[in-house]
């Protein structure tokens, strides 16, 4: 990138070098052409005042300041030139300096002589008697001017290019200093000092380094919690059977043991199979084909599938609502609302309540789950939807919980575009609401 900005910048330089020097060449010449105009228009007023003896004597005498003088008739016919028989020269009627001469009583030209590489400079006046006066000059052609001029220009202009170099390569450390400083102390979390232009850039570059460092964190959090949620019930399976094998155990411990054996099992399928899950849901391809679900249809079937594991926990589970149409991936609804009963029923008391309710409200659906659970203190609220957060992690191991299910819910909901609202008191219950946009 340094490279590409220092060569620009000396590129940007260069151009600019030649394009002004041209500039300035054009507008010396201009003047040049304009001054020397200007001079023989003069020599044409002063010598139109003059007898045709004194024209012939100052024209001899300006011979030596090179400058031509030739008198003309009306017609364009020769009378008198400084420089040449007059009766050897043609007619110069159809010349332009003439010609405009002869209509507007003055004129000028400019003829280039390509073998002596000069200029020759026209200037004609109209006299009073219909005669015509005109004054010539040579002068070095533009080419010869910037041939003699060409060794300065080259110095000047190696010289500048020398001061771009130099002050391209300044120039360039400076912009990129603040860019320098920012990579070098992105996460040091000190003040650094930017261009006002780079505030977009910057706070951006700030928000994605910081959302690396989140995730690294949460990755690191992640996989300490896997470890010890995995660790539990290996060690409990590898107890159980360790005194099976070594025959401490006999008879009744046997089937007792078994029984620890296959509960800690399937607490390791159920982590197992989270893991799994929530690895899909933070995968950018995980699909997720969508269709319009009747969400009414969806919490009812769920509710009853959830009956017998309600009946184990003592708790009633009662549905209200009407039919309401959403759009979204089936199989994720489904385990959102799973997940939100079982939940609802895990934490719940003895004789408790989980009440579905699913509306609609103008243009939402409203999925309301509510339970007279324990509920959950204030303090906790914000970080109950994260990965193996728990409340009271002796009730959770107890009740045969992952602490994965309501990550779960959360990433369904984003998924969908949904909103989740969460309301709870402790020993009053939790009631967790979803808002859908309306399928018609």
């Amino acid at each position: 990138m340094k490279k590409k900005i220092n060569t620009g910048m000396v590129l940007v330089a260069v151009l600019g070098i030649l394009a002004t020097m041209v500039m300035l060449m054009a507008v010396f010449y201009g003047m040049f052409r304009r001054q020397m105009m200007a001079d023989l228009r003069i020599y044409a007023l002063l010598l139109q005042e003059e007898s045709p003896e004194e024209l012939m004597l100052t024209g001899n005498n300006m011979q030596k300041e090179r400058v031509r003088i030739t008198m003309l008739d009306a017609q364009g016919g020769v009378l008198y030139d400084n420089r040449t028989d007059s009766a050897d020269m043609e007619n110069h009627g159809l010349r332009p300096e003439i010609r405009s001469a002869m209509e507007d009583g003055e004129g000028q030209a400019i003829r280039r002589s390509a073998t002596l590489d000069k200029s020759t400079f026209y200037y004609a006046v109209r006299l009073a008697d219909g005669r015509l006066l005109r004054v010539a000059t040579e002068a070095e052609s533009i080419f010869s001017i910037v041939g003699s001029i060409l060794p300065s220009l080259l110095w000047i202009g190696a010289v500048l290019l020398l001061l771009s170099l130099l002050l391209a390569h300044h120039l360039t450390d400076s912009l990129l200093e603040p860019v320098k400083n920012l990579a070098d102390h992105l996460g040091d979390g000190v003040e650094i000092t930017y261009y006002e232009e780079l505030e977009p850039f910057v706070r951006t570059i700030q928000k994605q380094h910081s959302d690396i460092m989140e995730n690294a964190r949460l990755r690191q959090e992640f996989t300490a919690n896997v470890t010890h949620e995995l660790k539990t019930p290996l060690t409990s399976i590898s107890g159980y059977a360790e005194l099976i094998e070594t025959g401490m155990a006999s008879g009744e411990d046997v089937v007792r043991f078994a029984g620890g054996i296959h509960q800690s099992a399937q607490r390791l399928l159920y982590l197992i199979n989270d893991i799994i899950r929530l690895s899909e849901l933070d995968s950018p391809r995980e699909e997720s084909m969508t269709e319009r679900v009747n969400l009414y249809g969806l919490a009812a079937v769920c509710v009853e599938m959830l009956e017998v594991s309600a009946g184990k926990h003592n708790v009633h589970l009662r549905m209200e609502g009407s039919t309401c149409y959403v759009q979204g991936n089936r199989l994720m609804l489904e385990e959102l609302l799973y997940n939100l009963c079982d939940n609802a029923i895990r934490y719940n008391v003895e004789g408790g309540l989980v009440q579905v309710d699913v509306h609609r409200e103008q243009e939402q659906v409203i999925l309301t789950v509510q339970d007279t659970g324990i509920g959950i203190p204030k303090e906790h609220q914000e970080r109950i939807f994260e990965r193996f957060y728990r409340v009271d992690r002796s009730r959770s191991k107890s009740t045969g919980g992952t602490g994965l299910g309501l990550a779960i819910v959360k990433h369904i909901v984003a998924r969908h575009q949904a909103q989740l609202k969460l309301e709870s008191s402790p020993g009053k219950g939790t009631v967790i609401q979803v808002f859908f946009e309306a399928e018609t």
